[in-house]
């Protein structure tokens, strides 16, 4: 006879003691670092998703849409969170959140696309057959409410060619605009007779000349934190002048960047390390200060030694590092310590 009355402990990948979780804190602990899709050093990206698809029934919808809009807002996880609303579709309870989630969490027109591949994705055949299959109605209003967000530069600048475009996410939502502006901007979406977006890739694969357009969109603000900080090298040798990059670091938007950017931009660029050292902090600003003295424990094991992502050659450690000196909000921090020198 099989023994019932025994304490069931938890244990970690390599059998060390851990503490059991609820689905809550699994499903955060599963989202707020997910990747979508993405290897991790011990568990493929395939099982992490099925493992979200998992817990998203076993949370409260509320707490569910909850850690959704934070994986997204706070996080800045662009996948994952459409994931977490493509299943909360699937269940009674869930479903009647998810276009208010989907208003959210979609912040780029691409994840309209996005949302969709996914949502097709465990359909069988090409994606031409998966588009046969129905699409939930709280999706679609999600989908509607996103799509009006957006101006005709972003929809320029994310109408890419796919398996699914922005105008098949019009043509299936069948959003109402907001004005006579804006069903002009769309119906330029559907005839592709939108204006092509100022932006450098565009720009610079017509030929134009490296250095006067990076400096015109920097003048212009056309050039935004991110695609600044992954071309600081191409300026450099463009010969854009140092204090215009300066100045545009000093200027640019940091809240939408994590930290492990600026340190990866100052792998590339060292010679900006000052200005992007001071744009990371700059990110803090307006952040609560935690009471009372905090520490600090950064895991050194092998796993740790592992690129974010197949795309990415910063590492976990690193990543690790910059968001260590980005949360102790050290506004003062010594170009000559250890930890400086490392980087």
């Amino acid at each position: 006879m099989v023994k019932l009355n025994k304490i069931v402990r938890a244990f970690t990948y390599e059998g060390a003691k851990a503490r059991r979780f609820t689905p809550e804190m699994e499903l955060k602990r599963a989202l707020m670092n997910c990747l979508l899709w993405e290897d991790q050093f011990y568990e493929d990206g395939v099982a992490i998703a099925d493992r979200i698809k998992a817990l998203v029934p076993l949370v409260e919808p509320a707490k569910t849409a909850t850690l959704a809009i934070e994986a997204r807002e706070r996080m800045k996880l662009r996948h994952a969170p459409l994931l977490v609303a493509r299943e909360m579709a699937r269940h009674e309870k869930h479903r009647v959140l998810v276009a208010d989630t989907l208003a959210r969490v979609i912040q780029r027109p691409d994840e309209m696309t996005e949302l969709l591949a996914i949502y097709w994705a465990d359909a069988l055949g090409p994606m031409q057959q998966r588009k046969r299959q129905p699409v939930s109605a709280q999706i679609k209003k999600g989908l509607a409410r996103a799509l009006t967000k957006f101006d005709a530069y972003q929809l320029a600048k994310y109408d890419r060619d796919g398996a699914v475009r922005i105008r098949d996410v019009l043509f299936l939502v069948h959003a109402k605009p907001k004005g006579a502006g804006q069903e002009k901007v769309w119906k330029q979406l559907v005839d592709g007779e939108l204006t092509a977006p100022d932006t450098w890739e565009v720009s610079l694969s017509s030929g134009k000349d490296k250095a006067k357009t990076f400096e015109r969109l920097i003048a212009e603000k056309k050039l935004g934190g991110l695609a600044l900080l992954r071309n600081l090298r191409l300026m450099q040798k463009a010969g854009v002048a140092k204090k215009t990059i300066a100045g545009a670091i000093d200027a640019m938007r940091v809240d939408r960047i994590l930290p492990y950017r600026f340190i990866a931009a100052a792998r590339y660029a060292p010679d900006f390390e000052p200005e992007l050292e001071s744009a990371m902090l700059k990110s803090i600003k307006d952040h609560v200060r935690l009471s009372g003295r905090t520490r600090l424990l950064i895991d050194v094991s092998g796993s740790m030694d592992y690129a974010l992502s197949a795309q990415s050659e910063m590492t976990r450690l690193e990543a690790a590092c910059g968001l260590a000196i980005w949360r102790a909000k050290s506004a003062t921090m010594s170009r000559s310590s250890p930890s400086r020198r490392r980087w």
